[in-house]
């Protein structure tokens, strides 16, 4: 079974760059970036644990797990 891999997206129009959601990441996805507020460099080191979408207080961010593309050829034969 492959790891799963997850997005973060965040609002921004809506944030107020408060923090949280970078002081609160454990595997420090999301970062401080420009005018404090959030910024996600690399979402492979996401794990999925919404810390960050669950105590966000203006509901700017969503964590949204990938799904990979699978060959749609079950029950089908060569021919």
């Amino acid at each position: 079974m492959a790891k799963k891999q997850y997005r973060v997206e965040i609002k921004y129009e809506w944030c107020k760059a408060c923090g949280i959601c970078y002081h609160i990441c454990p595997t420090k996805t999301i970062v401080k970036g420009e005018l404090n507020k959030p910024t996600v460099p690399d979402h492979s080191t996401c794990i999925g644990c919404l810390m960050c979408e669950n105590l966000c207080p203006d509901f700017v961010i969503n964590i949204v797990e990938v799904k990979e593309e699978k060959e749609e050829k079950a029950g089908v034969e060569n021919a």
